[in-house]
């Protein structure tokens, strides 16, 4: 495919009445300049679009942009919509790419598109399909660095786009995606499109939305079209004449161009005798006329135009003469007579092309319905005799009857496969659907069936669920292949909120494949998973024993093993049971490795076993398993759900660990993937959470009141667990408005469900601490009563950051002399965690009940401890706190010591040395001379920069920051 729009014919008028849109154009193209008026300037890119209907002059306005932008020396890429090609993905695309890309070696491809390549090349055209299905999203991303790149490294750039309204559906998507884009690049790119044609896909660019309005195209005067025919009849043409060629073209300047070469031709003079002469050539342009005229040029030659119509934009005169049945020598000589016609014209290279699109839509419309079948099942078997692929071959498939021959069946299958994994699924499921109707063999059906719901998956889920169980209902099924199969369906049941069906198919699974203890330990981990997920399981208690007993005889060598031992720390965890045991489960689950891109088997358990270790207080153990799934489903180009969920829970271990700024800024990355990726709803509810959360943390509790009532999140119920829980999070945000009647309401709700299912860990789901404060005024024994349990269940649980958390909550609404121990005990279990907001809330919180209780130089160090945490944090609020704490008080902030970072000094990396190697703290005093309570503040602020408590500190040490001065 050539990088130029096509030629126009050698006869091609000038252009006329198209001033304003010309100087538009030359406006663009001068925006694209790197001077102007002899100084630098930064060049600019943006977007031009022409409209009009058939004939209007769009594509001799696109040819004289490619040859004014050539003439600038600019770079030129370009590419043409097609009516019978757009069930071709990515047509367009490639169109414009690969002639930049096609000259490379494969070692020089994969350099210049580096990460991108086994997600984008396929899509390209550039490569053959690989082994997986990119996600849509992903591709859309790669695209767009694709195009990006080039902008940059071809600079300036003009990337034209004739008969937009006639691309596929995948690059239409994409362009319009990309087109705002183009503002901050040396890049123009110039569009044309009938208006009434565009799909819904390419809305943008017929409104001001992407910073443009576009040129509608008028019809010319009859000043300009009399200057078009005496151009060719000469200057004595009458005026009646002329003003008759205006009333039948309409004004049309195709029609007029095309009647006045005509004219021309015939050597008319342009007067009233010969205005029949003129109409019937005019009628001849295009529509029944046009047919008329073909037919006069015999059988041969309307079958080779058949043919060539059949075929589309890229015409081989050799396929071409295939089609039509017909030998070369007649192949040639109708060819000559359609470009002397002018109805075809040399294109790229040694292909023909139409003059014009409407003269290729009314011929192979003009084609009898049985005719154009039989060619096209011709075309399919000639272009795949040719080595073209099953790719071509199967657009000719759609456009044949139902035959329930297999050898199609067989193409179809292949070029959706192809279609699939360039991250075009809709193309899949047309292909596929169209193979199912065929219909297939019976021992075919199952198979098909399957592939049809992979491709059916990511754009309608509910269509998944009814593909599979029709497959499953077929006999003779291979138990791997049915295994995959039950796995895609409860999958798709829990993307369409049906948690419990999806939990009863495996189950059901499982009791069939008893003789298959392999797949049968896969249903049983499906089955766990999607148990533990729903929010209405009725014996949550009976399934986690069945699952310890389960995990207790596993050794973790199978990936069916490991992933309930995955599951198995999962549910340790949420239960509360000791973090040693959670985490000995989860350390034994990645010993052998869990794949977060298994077609067959889903993310969510290493998702969990990461999250584990953020519970347990290892967070940078949770942050390294996330960096690397994360990579390895950008990989795959994995980037739309899989990308947001991975952005916003990367985003609640910064969190957690109290780097909120950093923890804002990758939960609201992460919220505007969700929103821009259809059926992302869990992880958008995930990150309007988190950043909430984050939110209120930073003390900002009008904003988090915004997005929560954009997404109306007070009204979110969920079918499935997540993380953090919505209603727990909405109550925090009533709390934080004072509204602790209804945080009441809520969290007592949220109490008893997580009691009936016997998950009891504060650390995950710290209902009781917020069930206290709201209940601290009106109700102190129970809210004293709700903080003591939770403080309970904290130690059971054994993480520091849940005991201080909990402490802290039990002070704040036990309040007296009382509450000084337990703050001290809460400050006291936050500095052996990495939980740096936590331990400056409870600091701020100690500082505060020592002012009250007159011990006003413990309170100066303890808020002053507070605030210099608050302000690394980025809790704005707190900080503002415990500076109105401290100046009630009487004191007076002093300047921050140290400037906020990751890395250990010397003198912390120095103890943090000392006590892994088991030296108790006096010890450690004595080497670094200080006190004993400085070496808990310098292990304090390593356990915070290194994300670990103390039983993760030496793996931390070993992979941490290095030592600054």
């Amino acid at each position: 495919m050539a990088n130029e729009l096509r030629q126009p014919p050698p006869d091609s008028r000038p252009l006329l009445e198209r001033r304003r849109e010309l100087k538009a154009l030359d406006s663009a193209l001068a925006a694209l300049r790197d001077r102007a008026d002899g100084a630098p300037r930064t060049p600019r890119g943006g977007l031009l679009a022409f409209t009009g209907p058939a004939g209007m002059g769009k594509t001799a306005l696109l040819t004289e942009a490619r040859a004014r932008a050539r003439a600038e020396g600019f770079t030129v890429l370009s590419g043409r919509g097609g009516e019978n090609e757009q069930e071709l993905a990515f047509h367009v695309v490639r169109q414009l790419v690969q002639p930049a890309l096609a000259a490379m070696d494969e070692a020089e491809l994969r350099s210049f598109l580096g990460g991108w390549y086994d997600i984008v090349a396929a899509a390209l055209g550039l490569a053959a399909p690989g082994s997986h299905a990119p996600d849509p999203t992903g591709v859309r991303d790669g695209l767009d660095w694709v195009m990006t790149r080039l902008a940059v490294k071809k600079a300036p750039v003009v990337l034209l786009l004739d008969d937009l309204h006639w691309a596929d559906v995948e690059s239409l998507t994409w362009l319009a995606s990309f087109a705002p884009r183009t503002a901050d690049l040396s890049l123009l790119m110039v569009v044309a499109y009938r208006p009434d044609e565009l799909p819904l896909e390419g809305d943008s660019f017929g409104t001001a939305e992407l910073g443009h309005r576009p040129f509608a195209l008028e019809p010319l005067s009859a000043t300009a079209v009399a200057r078009l025919v005496r151009d060719e009849v000469g200057e004595q043409a009458e005026d009646g004449f002329c003003e008759e060629c205006w009333e039948v073209t309409g004004g049309s300047p195709f029609e007029a161009v095309e009647l006045a070469i005509r004219l021309g031709e015939r050597r008319l003079r342009g007067t009233g005798e010969d205005l029949a002469v003129m109409r019937d050539l005019a009628a001849a342009v295009t529509g029944p006329g046009l047919i008329e005229r073909l037919h006069g040029f015999g059988t041969t030659t309307v079958r080779f135009a058949y043919a060539a119509a059949v075929l589309g934009q890229a015409i081989s005169q050799e396929l071409a003469a295939r089609i039509a049945a017909i030998g070369s020598t007649a192949a040639a000589e109708a060819a000559d007579r359609l470009r002397a016609a002018r109805i075809l014209t040399d294109g790229d290279g040694d292909g023909l092309e139409f003059v014009h699109p409407t003269i290729a839509t009314t011929i192979y419309r003009a084609i009898g319905t049985s005719l154009r079948e039989g060619m096209h099942n011709s075309a399919a078997e000639v272009v795949r005799a040719a080595g073209l692929g099953p790719v071509a071959a199967a657009r000719h498939l759609l456009e044949v009857p139902c035959e329930g021959n297999p050898e199609a069946v067989a193409c179809l299958r292949q070029a959706a496969r192809a279609a699939l994994h360039s991250g075009a699924p809709e193309a899949a499921r047309r292909l596929l659907d169209r193979a199912l109707q065929e219909p297939p063999l019976p021992e075919e059906r199952a198979a098909l069936l399957h592939e049809l719901a992979c491709a059916t998956f990511l754009i309608k889920p509910t269509a998944t669920v009814a593909h599979l169980r029709e497959a499953l209902a077929e006999g003779d099924i291979d138990p791997e292949q049915r295994a995959s199969m039950v796995y895609r369906l409860t999958q798709a049941l829990a993307h369409t909120d049906r948690m419990a069906e999806a939990a009863t198919v495996a189950a059901d699974e499982a009791r069939r494949a008893h003789a298959h203890p392999r797949i049968r330990l896969r249903m049983q981990a499906d089955h766990f998973v999607w148990s533990a997920f729903r929010t209405d399981e009725q014996d949550s208690a009976g399934r986690s024993r069945r699952l310890a007993r389960l995990a207790d005889r596993l050794t973790g060598r199978r990936l069916e093993e490991r992933y309930i031992l995955g599951l198995r720390a999962w549910d340790a965890m949420m239960c509360g049971e000791p973090r040693q045991q959670a985490l000995a489960y989860a350390e034994k689950a990645l010993d052998g490795g869990l794949s977060w891109t298994d077609e067959n088997r889903g993310f969510e358990v290493p998702v969990s076993v990461a999250l584990v270790f953020m519970y347990c207080d290892q967070p940078r153990r949770a942050e390294e398993l996330f960096a690397k799934g994360m990579a390895e489903c950008a990989s795959k180009g994995w980037r739309g759900s899989h990308l947001a969920l991975g952005r916003t829970l990367s985003a609640y271990i910064r969190y957690r660990r109290g780097s909120l700024a950093e923890a804002e800024n990758l939960v609201r990355e992460g919220l505007g993937i969700a929103d821009r990726v259809e059926g992302a709803v869990p992880a958008q509810w995930f990150a309007i959470g988190i950043l909430i959360e984050t939110l209120l943390a930073r003390g900002r509790v009008v904003a988090a009141r915004r997005i929560a009532d954009r997404y109306r999140y007070g009204d979110v119920i969920p079918n499935a667990v997540i993380y953090p829980d919505p209603r727990t999070v909405y109550a925090e945000l009533l709390l934080a408005e004072g509204r602790t009647d209804e945080a009441a309401v809520l969290l007592s709700e949220v109490g008893e469900w997580l009691e009936g299912r016997d998950w009891r860990n504060p650390a995950w789901c710290p209902w009781q601490l917020g069930l206290a404060k709201a209940l601290s005024r009106r109700a102190p024994d129970r809210a004293v009563q709700h903080a003591q349990d939770a403080v309970k269940r904290a130690r059971d649980f054994g993480a520091a950051s849940a005991i201080g958390q909990a402490l802290h909550a039990q002070a704040e609404v036990t309040g007296g002399a009382a509450a000084l121990e337990l703050h001290a005990q809460a400050v006291d279990h936050l500095q052996r965690s990495p939980a740096a907001y936590e331990l400056a809330r409870a600091q701020v919180g100690h500082g505060a009940a020592l002012a009250r209780d007159g011990r006003l130089h413990d309170a100066a160090d303890r808020l002053y401890q507070g605030l210099e945490g608050a302000v690394h944090c980025g809790a704005e609020g707190l900080a503002a706190r415990a500076r109105r704490e401290l100046s009630a008080a009487g004191l007076r902030p002093l300047p921050l010591r140290y400037a906020h970072t990751d890395m250990l000094t010397a003198q912390e990396r120095r103890a943090a040395e000392l006590t892994v190697q088991g030296h108790p703290a006096s010890v450690v005093a004595k080497d670094l001379r200080i006190t004993e309570q400085g070496v808990r503040q310098q292990l304090s602020s390593v356990f915070r920069k290194l994300g670990t408590d103390a039983a993760g500190l030496a793996d931390a040490l070993a992979a941490g920051p290095r030592t600054g001065r």
